[in-house]
């Protein structure tokens, strides 16, 4: 692939939120108390935060997500990591071999610090940075990408770095999701599909609005279309993830909407909600439904326990008689195949055009 011993030897690196380390308390406790310390993730003054994390969530919440924990926990570990693993594997195989492919975590294991830092000892000067979220929020894709830009400052040799953009609208993931949906929507045949995006205070979709206050959130249609204004709108991109998705599932208008899920503290999040949503379909007389999640690419405790289980028990209380979660892409093959292309136009057209 390299025409010269000087040429770059390049790297893929793969960068989800993070998870505990096991569902024990004290790895829980570890996990939160970094992820809620992220001033892009609780943008409030850090004396509140620290009061806040320390005098209210820290105390009793790790016990709580502990036992959500242990309900998904799988036998190789937490679900995000085994499908992240799974998916740096079969990138890397779908890539030829040549190219070194790591997995890391904004928060807990394993480091963005540690997948640079192996980069680094195989001579990789060259990095494509794929945060996985699929749409921009500060709180997850800003702070996964000003993380790894911190990390790599600390190397003597510091790399070049290419981010994969934000991926909402793509063919690519687009794609994915829909092959992935297809065959269950087919068995399941529901009366709704409800798309569930992750939530996100409002007051972090009003810092994205570019002009200054006017667009986001001040009407029913702000997030109707893409625009200058709200181009790098959280809900905006969700919405336009929907748009697509049902275009490519062939969903009419009345069969499909969109909801926000995960929702923390008593701040105002984008809505509409979740949990209200399942339910109230429930008891509009919706009776069976399928709830596709394509804010996450891998499943993990917002979709296996929040929704698979809390979100089905809620909804077969109220009425509803069929539920169904589609996966996520996690590391199916078109998933692979879409990263493949993701990664492809991010890259030098000599380098790209080497890729398989």
């Amino acid at each position: 692939m390299n025409e010269s011993p000087f040429a770059a030897f390049w790297g893929l690196l793969l960068v989800n939120l993070g998870t505990p380390d096991s569902t024990e308390p004290r790895d829980v406790r570890r996990y939160l108390r970094e992820f809620l310390s992220d001033p892009r993730v609780f943008d409030i003054s850090p004396v509140a935060r620290w009061l806040l994390l320390n005098l209210v969530i820290l105390p009793f919440r790790p016990k709580q997500s502990a036992e959500a924990y242990r309900k998904i926990w799988t036998p190789r570990g937490s679900p995000l990591l085994v499908h992240g693993r799974d998916l740096a594997g079969k990138v890397a195989a779908a890539l030829g071999g040549e190219v070194p492919v790591e997995i890391a975590m904004r928060y807990q294991n394993p480091s963005i610090g540690s997948a640079l830092s192996r980069f680094s000892q195989k001579g990789v000067d060259q990095i494509v940075v794929l945060p996985l979220f699929p749409q921009y929020s500060s709180s997850a894709w800003g702070s996964a990408a000003q993380k790894v830009f911190e990390e790599a400052s600390r190397l003597w040799d510091v790399p070049a770095l290419s981010v994969v953009p934000p991926f909402f609208d793509h063919p690519a993931f687009i794609e994915a999701q829909a092959e992935v949906a297809r065959p269950i929507l087919a068995e399941v045949r529901p009366e709704k599909v409800l798309l569930s995006f992750h939530g996100l205070p409002e007051r972090h979709v009003t810092k994205s609005d570019a002009s200054g206050g006017r667009h986001c959130l001040r009407s029913e249609t702000c997030c109707g279309r893409i625009s200058w204004e709200n181009r790098n709108c959280y809900r905006a991109q969700c919405f336009a993830t929907a748009r697509a998705l049902a275009a490519r599932l062939g969903l009419g208008p009345d069969a499909w909407e969109v909801s926000f899920q995960s929702r923390l503290g008593r701040d105002p999040w984008i809505r509409p909600y979740t949990d209200v949503r399942i339910e109230a379909l429930a008891r509009d007389g919706v009776r069976r439904l399928a709830v596709i999640c394509p804010t996450f690419v891998a499943d993990c405790l917002e979709t296996l326990e929040e929704i698979a289980m809390r979100g089905r028990e809620s909804y077969l209380a109220a009425g509803g008689e069929a539920f169904a979660l589609i996966p996520c892409v996690n590391s199916e093959p078109v998933w692979v195949r879409g990263i493949v292309r993701l990664i492809g136009e991010c890259l030098p057209q000599k380098v790209s055009a080497s890729i398989p």
